[in-house]
């Protein structure tokens, strides 16, 4: 039984843990005890948790039947470390996974299993299509977050990130990715959609652009640490239709915006496409850490060990994320993420309406956005108020202190996101707005009478 104070422990987390540590910057507790959708401190505070390990956490915290799964496992005496070899839980994995794919891709798919973490399967992905195309560079889109590993932060479109780490893989073209509000064109709407379509297009049609064939095109359907950017259905088709008709393998991110989230099981599948490549992890492990890369066999042209990872045999994570793929399958399911969703986001708008430091409310399904401004600050190319770093930062202080725990993403860190269970309750979602409503209305006021 716990006798220490939330304190005690981040005070001795400070002293031992490296300067990376983010989380605990903004949250200092010490978490004790998890359920559904609330975790509870050391002090004895409970959390309505909105960022869910990032969305690792699909069917929240300690699900009944996920922990079943793993305790059935172990109880089993069944291996729980395999490397590759293969196991009857890693066969029910994998055809649960196979089952969720479009048909097209589905019965041409292999998977490979990768080290624990998405910017693993990040890494696997472009060492597959640089070995399968023979080509050597890679194009990524502004916005766009692949992970932290040394290959996998050079597609990453964040500067903090990189800045400071010298000759990042090499060969990476960034492309511009249809932000409406902030539109890189300055035109927003359909046109900016066009206009992003279009030189995206051009830049790989062109034998003047400078731009070579690249060995894949890697985005993500609804951009997540970028500011919870979902990209334009017009837009992914261009892209696919582009990059077949070049023969480009088209790698589709679906480490944080798949698995449910978005109310389709893969974002991509709202736009009609199927990618040649599709990257996953966080809630594919059912809570426990897992990623894999699922592609098409004809990119298949690897040799014995040409990638590999010791814990790519994680039989915990196979059982738990068995249970999460087949209960995001289940009928009504996914309708019940899409009606959630809508709820929130209809709230943020009416609240948006209302109030002067929200300039743009935007995602899908259980994954979305509220970018904060500063209603007297400049204005951009289009006109809009500049993002708040210092707003956002302030209504995330205000809902933690009020027991609401959601994270900043974006521009400036100027976007709080919301990353809930997939399984989060009505009265949950009542509990979130009235407290993220009452911060930024307080905040609000606080700066119209200043």
């Amino acid at each position: 039984m716990n006798t220490h104070s939330n304190k005690y422990f981040t005070d001795r987390q400070s002293d031992f843990e490296s300067s990376a540590r983010s989380y605990p910057r903004k949250f200092p507790v010490a978490l004790v005890k998890a359920k559904g959708s609330w975790v509870e401190d050391a002090d004895g505070r409970r959390y309505l948790d909105f960022l869910c390990g990032a969305g690792t956490l699909a069917l929240g915290h300690n699900n009944d039947s996920v922990n079943k799964a793993m305790i059935d496992l172990i109880s089993s005496g069944a291996p729980l470390h395999t490397l590759d070899l293969t196991t009857p839980a890693k066969d029910r994995f994998v055809e649960a996974i196979f089952s969720t794919l479009p048909e097209k891709l589905r019965t041409n798919a292999k998977i490979q299993f990768c080290s624990p973490s998405g910017t693993d399967a990040t890494d696997a992905a472009i060492k597959l299509c640089k070995t399968a195309t023979g080509r050597g560079s890679v194009m990524a889109f502004s916005g766009g977050y692949h992970g932290m590993g040394h290959g996998a932060l050079a597609l990453t479109g964040n500067h903090n990130a990189k800045n400071k780490v010298q000759n990042l893989m090499p060969g990476v073209q960034f492309m511009p990715y249809p932000y409406s509000y902030r539109c890189p064109f300055g035109l927003g709407g359909e046109a900016g959609e066009k206009a992003a379509s279009a030189y995206f297009e051009r830049m790989l049609k062109d034998p003047e652009s400078g731009v070579t064939r690249p060995a894949a095109v890697i985005l993500e359907a609804i951009q997540g640490e970028g500011g919870v950017i979902p990209a334009p259905r017009s837009f992914l088709k261009t892209v696919r239709r582009v990059t077949e008709e070049l023969s480009i393998p088209l790698i589709l991110d679906e480490i944080q915006c798949g698995m449910g989230r978005s109310g389709d099981i893969w974002a991509f599948e709202d736009a009609g496409i199927v990618p040649d490549v599709i990257l996953m992890s966080k809630a594919i492990g059912g809570s426990q850490p897992m990623s894999v890369v699922v592609y098409n066999k004809d990119l298949d042209a690897w040799t014995a060990g040409a990638h590999a990872g010791t814990f790519r045999g994680n039989q915990l994570a196979m059982a738990a994320g068995t249970v999460v793929l087949e209960t995001i399958s289940k009928p009504g399911f996914l309708e019940e993420v899409k009606r959630k969703g809508d709820i929130i986001r209809n709230a943020l708008m009416d609240l948006k309406n209302e109030i002067s430091i929200i300039g743009d409310v935007r995602g899908r399904g259980l994954m979305i956005g509220i970018e904060f401004i500063d209603p007297a600050g400049k204005k951009d190319i289009m006109g809009n108020p500049v993002p708040s770093s210092e707003i956002a930062a302030q209504i995330q202080k205000r809902c933690f202190e009020r027991g609401l725990i959601m994270e900043k993403g974006g521009r400036n860190g100027s976007v709080m996101r919301c990353l809930c269970a997939l399984t989060v309750s009505d009265s949950e979602i009542d509990t979130m707005l009235d407290i993220f409503s009452s911060a930024a209305m307080e905040l609000d006021r606080e700066i119209r009478y200043r």
